[in-house]
C-alpha cells in the first residue's frame, strides 16, 4: 500500500472511531491495526462515509464507501452506484454504476430486511439500463431481460416503480408480451401506492375503455401528485380527457379524486 493510501485509510478509520465511539486509539494507527479494525468494522466506515457525504466531503465519502463495499456492505455498494449514476461527487459513469448495482442485486435479501430497499432499487436501476443499453459498453439493450429484473423487484419487494414499468411494458408489448390485463394489474398495484405515473397511465386506460369517471379521477389525482419530470405529460393527458368528458362526469370525477386523496384507492 502506498504511503498516501495509508494516510487516507488511517484518517478515515480514525474519524470513524471518534464519531462512533469504537474502541481503540483514534490516531497514530499503524497499517496492520488499520486493516484489522476496518475488517472488523466495515459498517462503521460506511456510517462515517455517510457522515462525510452529509458534510459535503464527498471525496472522503467515496473512499469510505469503497472500503465498506469491498467488505460486504450492501448500502455502500448502492450508494456508490447512485453517485456514479448521477455524477454526484464523481464523474458520471453509467457502466460503473451498472456494475455496482449488479453487485447489490446479487444479494439474497428477504423482504422486510434492512437491505431490502437497496436491492429493490438496484433491480429497478438495472432494468432501466437494460431497456436501452449503455453505449460503448458490453451492456446492450435487452428489454426481455429488463422485464425480468422489474418483475423480481415488483413481485418480491413490491416496488412501485418496478410495478409501473412492468405495466408500461405489458401495455406496449415491450419485452415480448402485450397484455392489457397484465398491464392493468401492475399499474393498479403501483397506483394504490401513490405512484403518479401509474395513476395517470391506469386512468387513461380506464378512460379509453369507457370508465370515464374513474379514469378522469385517477388522472386528476396523479396531476396533483406528479413531480417535475412527469407533470407535463400527465397534465396534457388529463386536460385532453377533461375536455372530452361531460359536465356531470367532470364533477363526479373531481369528487372521486378528492376521496382518493384523503382515503386512498382501496
Amino acid at each position: 500500500m502506498r504511503i498516501c493510501e495509508r494516510q487516507v485509510l488511517g484518517g478515515l478509520l480514525a474519524a470513524a472511531l471518534i464519531v462512533f465511539g469504537m474502541p481503540g486509539p483514534a490516531v497514530a494507527l499503524d497499517e496492520q491495526t488499520v486493516i484489522q479494525q476496518r475488517e472488523r468494522n466495515p459498517l462503521a466506515v460506511f456510517r462515517f462515509g455517510f457522515s462525510a457525504y452529509k458534510r459535503g466531503k464527498k471525496d472522503e465519502a467515496v473512499q469510505a464507501y469503497r472500503y465498506a463495499a469491498e467488505n460486504g456492505q450492501v448500502g455502500a455498494r448502492w450508494k456508490l452506484a447512485r453517485m456514479y449514476a448521477e455524477g454526484d461527487g464523481v464523474a458520471r459513469d453509467d457502466y460503473e454504476a451498472f456494475k455496482f448495482f449488479s453487485a447489490v442485486a446479487q444479494q439474497e435479501v428477504h423482504p422486510g430486511s434492512r437491505d431490502e430497499s437497496y436491492v429493490s432499487d438496484a433491480l429497478v436501476a438495472i432494468g432501466q439500463y437494460l431497456r436501452k443499453g449503455i453505449s460503448g459498453t458490453p451492456v446492450k439493450a435487452n428489454p426481455a431481460l429488463a422485464q425480468d429484473y422489474f418483475m423480481r423487484a415488483a413481485a418480491t419487494y413490491r416496488n412501485a416503480t418496478a410495478q409501473y414499468e412492468l405495466g408500461r411494458m405489458f401495455l406496449s408489448g415491450e419485452g415480448g408480451t402485450k397484455s392489457v390485463q397484465q398491464a392493468a394489474r401492475w399499474l393498479q398495484l403501483a397506483a394504490e401506492k401513490g405512484h403518479a405515473g401509474a395513476q395517470a397511465t391506469l386512468g387513461d386506460l380506464l378512460f379509453q375503455s369507457g370508465k370515464m369517471v374513474q379514469g378522469l379521477a385517477l388522472m386528476t389525482t396523479a396531476l396533483e401528485r406528479a413531480g417535475p419530470a412527469d407533470i407535463g405529460w400527465i397534465r396534457k393527458m388529463q386536460e385532453q380527457a377533461f375536455a372530452l368528458a361531460g359536465e356531470s362526469d367532470r364533477r363526479t370525477a373531481i369528487a372521486l379524486a378528492e376521496s382518493y386523496r384523503t382515503g386512498g384507492m382501496q
